[in-house]
């Protein structure tokens, strides 16, 4: 082939056409086309590689200097990144909230790369700015269900906006906190605003100790980022304990009373629709009540679990949320679109205008550029992975997807529940759920034991959990994540479990058999196996002989 000249003809070739329709990249787009399934089983190595050894791959951290060809550039991402990267369409990767997605979204994402669109403003936009307010206006429709002539009215209203499309839900929690402070802290006579004046300013003149925000400890990390960027404080993200998995009402209120009585304000009540740990969903309707009393913002992070809204037989365990001054919902999750794709939804279409911003070259006052009320700047046009799959699927065809994710959950925690080798520590409120492996004689010898064997039982337990979840892992036929957990039965004493997200359409029930058969297997062949089952006999003679 030669070596890839430094010329005019050769950029211009790169920037227009292919080399030649048999070339790498062809056949890799061709493949993709055909068969991804087929095309990921082919080139995503499932032997172990350590981390330190691909690192080399990516090791120089000079700027080539000479051109390459597109196809040997193809071919060294073939072997470098694609495979040792991660099969998410694998029916058995249930660890995490990243799925397979439909077939369509690769045709679409050339369409939507080769637009090139940029939605901060319509001038380079265009026709995706109506498209991006659409979009949100269906969340909003989806979440709120006002009426036609209430959209008819803000959907496409230059001084209102019903949401902001984001990178994710970090960005959308972010965007929706920012909201949150600046109409708490928002202009007066004789004072300009947070948003112009800054906090220390906003604190002296509305004579405010500190900003807080509460949520349960099953809160996102995002939260955390979110009192930081803002300016609060790490500290003043009142995360509450929750050892039955959601944030008590009475607490999070006495919480706020407490707080408030030494001469701070409670920012914001967060709810959480879809637990990142466990799945569980907070009580929305009864957090709205308390947030009203407190006089704070009530914001729902359903991130994860807004798309149960698509099901009629399930939307009702996320009663409340409609009561919520803002959503967080991410279309990447389980509305099957590319990363990249998160919203905050406002309730009171005039919201947004608490942040909006101008620049005289790119967002003039007046117009309806989407930059102007979103916190990043220039973004892609992922609302139309979001439009589009939203027509293809239809409500009625999400519904079919939620409920069977659910529904798998449910049979998955009940082949849990009957195998004599494991013990469920949550049952499923969505489609994630948790549990240990935990051998028969050790159930039991839990049942009775004193506070300090149990502790010692479930440390070795939780090593048992971690050796198997590696080894898992490293073999590469599946995978489940791990997470650690306050469970109502173990004494605020935190445990490690293994965490399962049922998301994917391709999983099958013989899939989570053999998931189950295969930690059996790891487990059974491990020492600490042996150690924990003569533990646990220990524990029971002693019983049995007092």
């Amino acid at each position: 082939m030669g070596e890839a000249q430094v010329s005019l003809k050769h950029l211009f070739r790169v920037f227009t056409k292919p080399e030649h329709k048999d070339s790498k990249l062809a056949q890799i787009e061709q493949h993709l086309s055909d068969n991804i399934m087929d095309f990921l089983s082919q080139h995503v190595v499932t032997k172990k590689t350590s981390l330190e050894e691909i690192e080399q791959d990516f090791s120089l951290p000079a700027v080539p200097e000479s051109p390459e060809f597109v196809s040997s550039h193809a071919e060294s991402l073939l072997e470098k990144l694609v495979a040792h990267s991660v099969n998410t369409y694998s029916p058995t990767f249930i660890g995490h909230m990243t799925s397979a997605l439909p077939y369509f979204h690769l045709p679409l994402s050339k369409l939507l790369v080769g637009l090139n669109q940029n939605l901060v403003k319509i001038e380079t936009s265009k026709a995706f700015t109506p498209l991006e307010r659409q979009v949100l206006g269906m969340m909003h429709n989806l979440i709120y269900d006002r009426d036609d002539s209430f959209y008819k009215e803000y959907l496409h209203s230059a001084r209102h906006a019903l949401g902001a499309f984001c990178s994710g839900g970090t960005i959308a929690n972010i965007t929706a906190l920012w909201v949150a402070r600046n109409k708490l802290l928002g202009p007066q006579p004789g004072f300009s605003g947070v948003a112009r004046a800054g906090l220390a300013a906003a604190y002296r003149h509305y004579d405010i100790g500190n900003l807080g925000v509460i949520c349960s400890k099953r809160g996102h990390y995002s939260l955390s980022k979110a009192v930081d960027a803002l300016g609060l404080g790490r500290e003043q993200l009142l995360s509450l304990p929750c050892p039955a998995q959601t944030l008590d009402p009475e607490d999070a209120l006495r919480e706020g009373k407490r707080y408030q009585e030494a001469g701070n304000k409670v920012l914001a009540i967060v709810g959480i629709g879809g637990t990142t740990e466990t799945g569980h969903v907070d009580p929305l309707d009864e957090l709205a009540d308390v947030a009203k009393e407190l006089g704070c913002w009530f914001h729902v992070d359903a991130a994860w679990g807004g798309a149960t809204l698509f099901s009629s037989n399930n939307r009702s365990k996320l009663n409340g949320i409609a009561k919520a001054d803002s959503v967080t919902i991410d279309a990447h999750k389980q509305m099957y679109v590319p990363m990249g794709a998160g919203m905050a939804i406002f309730k009171d279409p005039e919201d947004a205008n608490a942040v909006r911003h101008h620049a005289q070259y790119i967002l003039r006052e007046g117009s309806k550029d989407l930059g102007a009320t979103t916190l990043e700047g220039s973004r892609n046009g992922m609302a139309m992975m979001v439009y589009s799959t939203l027509h293809i699927l239809g409500r009625r065809g999400y519904e079919l997807i939620i409920d069977q994710n659910i529904e798998k959950a449910q049979s998955f925690a009940a082949m849990i529940d009957a195998h004599v080798d494991f013990a469920l520590t949550t049952t499923p409120t969505l489609s994630l759920l948790t549990y240990r492996v935990c051998p028969p004689q050790v159930q039991e010898a839990l049942k009775i034991a004193s506070d300090a064997d149990k502790v010692r039982l479930n440390q070795k337990i939780d090593r048992l959990v971690v050796g198997v979840q590696k080894a898992q892992r490293e073999a590469g036929k599946s995978f489940v994540s791990r997470t650690r957990l306050e469970c109502p039965n173990t004494n605020s004493q935190a445990i490690t479990v293994f965490r399962v997200v049922l998301a994917n359409p391709l999983t099958t029930k013989t899939d989570l058999q053999n998931i189950l058969a295969e930690q059996v297997e790891i487990a059974k062949g491990m020492r600490i196996w042996k150690e924990l089952v003569k533990l646990a006999d220990q524990v029971l003679r002693t019983s049995a002989s007092v």
